[in-house]
């Protein structure tokens, strides 16, 4: 008769997320992940199986829940590119930015050697490039290019917003769209 689990696998990775930020992929072990979600080691190595198999489920809830938050904000924005500018905005996180770019920085380097949150990432990258696309424009192939385009330039914005801190990371980042989208014409030329 098998045990039931005193806490569920959405509770248990979130409390490991806490932990792999705080000790980064490659210093979380059973140990430090027994302490971080109330179990033992022994209780996590029969869900996990390996220290790697903990991190990569762990990751894998991450990619979710960004998932999930990428379709809320693309279900919100309006369906033009003022909206592909709201939809991005709602995915910047202004109050945790500093930790997200520093901490994250250990947790994409993760991303990037794993090949199965590697693809996870590159999917994730699709339908952000493809949302943002169809509220630029209605040509499907220029569409991919400007979402493609829109979405680096805006994670181009907040890496270098982390090292300059000259404004606001949203502000920075509203500011630099909407110069963007006046630059490939997608916006309105301010007037002059």
């Amino acid at each position: 008769m098998s045990r039931s689990k005193t806490v569920s696998d959405e509770q248990l990775l979130d409390r490991l997320m806490a932990a792999v930020t705080a000790h980064g992929p490659s210093g979380l072990s059973f140990a430090k992940a027994s302490e971080a979600a109330g179990l033992a080691a022994a209780t996590l190595v029969q869900r996990f199986r390996t220290r790697d198999g903990m991190v990569e489920a762990v990751l894998l809830r991450a990619w979710d829940q960004l998932d999930a938050a990428t379709a809320a904000a693309d279900a919100w924005a309006s369906p033009d590119p003022a909206g592909a500018i709201e939809l991005l905005l709602r995915l910047t996180n202004s109050e945790s930015a500093e930790s997200d770019f520093t901490d994250g920085l250990l947790l994409l380097r993760e991303d990037i050697r794993n090949p199965v949150l590697r693809a996870r990432g590159a999917e994730w990258g699709a339908r952000l490039a493809f949302a943002l696309g169809r509220r630029l424009c209605d040509d499907a192939d220029r569409a991919a290019r400007l979402g493609w385009q829109m979405a680096s330039l805006w994670q181009g914005t907040l890496l270098w917003w982390a090292f300059r801190r000259d404004a606001e990371p949203d502000a920075k980042v509203r500011e630099t769209l909407e110069d963007w989208g006046r630059s490939v014409g997608v916006l309105p030329q301010r007037p002059t």
